[in-house]
């Protein structure tokens, strides 16, 4: 049976290029237009079944939060239908559903109310809901006092210590500190396992992988897919990366096909010049399209050296052999750069760098460590140089670095260095203790002793 069954919805924003246009339209005796459609939404259907966790994932601007809206009710929309079944407690946004001037315990009751609830019952709910959310004596503060954090805290508290039969949550995790995350998804599964529903919005493919039985792809205000969470994590990386009707050729992950894929556009890794615009070795054209057309760059990025060489193109290949800055722990990934040599190079160091948001170094190697080197690069040649390694980090954003590098005179020089120049997402559903996962391996049996004669 189903707790949520959207059909066919459509919303439609009208929007003026200025103010006085919307009078004019509304004025005009001849109803004459001076607005412009935007689809937020245009003919989703879904349906969520009692006891499901389903995810609702998208790029930014894809409609998710808009479809939320219309199942809570705090939206219309402007065709097509919504039915839910079953009471709902939400959690759409910081702040939704609080008079800022009431306290924290004022506030409550007020949502209790609005659920359904007698005093009696929220009376009965509040000290579970005043233990989850563990903010103090703030709790009889007025909210307009509370920091995000401690908003969050009550706001979750309160929509998931009141029974709900559906639990609707946007992106309401991503704020609080990792103690208190942990504490809302442990809930989560309790509540799960009770039979309730749970239709969740996020960024965080690692929450969807690990919780969602079903996963709903958004993308511009339209339905793409849905099914398991994998194959729909899948298809987002691949939405991300601008890949989505990609031939098949192009998606293999073969080492040809990922290996044919060359530079082509202005906005080079290494900024390139007008050498990054020729056809290389293999012979690709102008029109294709870059590795880094698919990553997350850093505009701010620290780029120098010498000029003697170009890092034109970096690529992460996932398991599947999939170009994503999206790479799941645990699995092989290849990381791959092309470098372009603008004048000779003796015994050139091709090399990378991962660290975190802070700065600190993790891991990285170059090709002297692994013992792979090139004699004497010349001008005019370019090398495509693979990393194939698994993923160990534990989930979350870091930051790569790239070089090209060698020793002249028993002197270090730096060719061509880029700084922090990728964004990395690491995706996990189990999270070690520290930076890496040592991929231990456990048992744990009951010891047995003879009885004391």
């Amino acid at each position: 049976m189903s707790a949520i069954k959207v059909a066919q919805v459509t919303k439609i924003y009208r929007l003026f290029d200025r103010p006085i246009d919307r009078l004019k339209e509304s004025l005009n005796p001849f109803h004459k237009a001076y607005h412009k459609k935007f689809y937020a939404l245009n003919e989703i259907s879904f349906q969520v079944e009692k006891g499901q966790f389903v995810g609702i994932i998208g790029t930014n601007g894809s409609g998710k939060s808009t479809i939320l809206k219309i199942i809570t009710g705090v939206l219309t929309p402007t065709t097509g239908q919504v039915t839910v079944s079953g009471r709902v407690s939400a959690l759409l946004e910081l702040g939704g559903g609080f008079n800022m001037e009431y306290t924290g315990i004022e506030n409550v009751y007020m949502n209790g109310t609005m659920m359904g609830y007698t005093r009696q019952e929220m009376d009965e709910k509040l000290p579970e809901i005043l233990a989850f959310a563990d903010i103090g004596d703030f709790v009889y503060q007025p909210v307009k006092t509370y920091s995000s954090g401690m908003f969050v805290r009550l706001a979750f508290a309160l929509a998931i210590n009141v029974d709900p039969e559906i639990l609707i949550v946007d992106e309401a995790l991503a704020v609080g500190d990792v103690f208190f995350q942990a504490k809302c998804y442990q809930k989560i599964n309790e509540i799960c396992k009770s039979g309730t529903t749970v239709l969740l919005v996020t960024h965080d493919m690692s929450t969807v992988i690990k919780y969602c039985d079903k996963v709903v792809v958004l993308n511009r205000g339209k339905f793409v897919a849905e099914g398991p969470a994998g194959q729909m994590v899948d298809l987002y990386k691949k939405i991300l990366a601008n890949q989505e009707d990609m031939p098949e050729a192009c998606e293999s992950g073969s080492e040809d096909a990922a290996g044919d894929r060359g530079p082509a556009a202005e906005d080079g890794v290494g900024d390139g010049g007008e050498g990054s615009q020729n056809r290389d070795q293999k012979g690709r054209g102008t029109g294709e399209m870059l590795w880094k057309s698919a990553l997350t760059l850093n505009e701010q990025k620290l780029k120098y050296g010498d000029g003697r060489a170009e890092i034109m193109d970096v690529g992460l290949f996932d398991h599947n052999g999939e170009l994503t800055g999206m790479i799941l722990k645990g699995k092989p990934f290849t990381l791959k750069m092309r470098v372009r040599f603008l004048a000779e190079v003796p015994a050139p160091i091709f090399a990378f760098t991962i660290k975190d948001s802070k700065g600190t170094e993790l891991t990285g190697t170059n090709t002297l460590i692994e013992d792979c080197q090139v004699v004497t690069a010349r001008a005019g040649e370019e090398y495509v140089i693979s990393f194939r390694q698994s993923m160990s980090l534990q989930g979350g954003e870091y930051l790569l670095s790239l070089g090209c590098t060698g020793f002249e005179g028993g002197e270090f020089v730096v060719h061509d260095r880029l700084y922090d120049a990728v964004n990395i997402t690491v995706i996990s559903n189990k999270n070690t203790v520290g930076v890496y996962d040592m991929n231990s391996r456990v048992s744990v049996e009951k010891e047995k002793r003879t009885a004391e004669a």
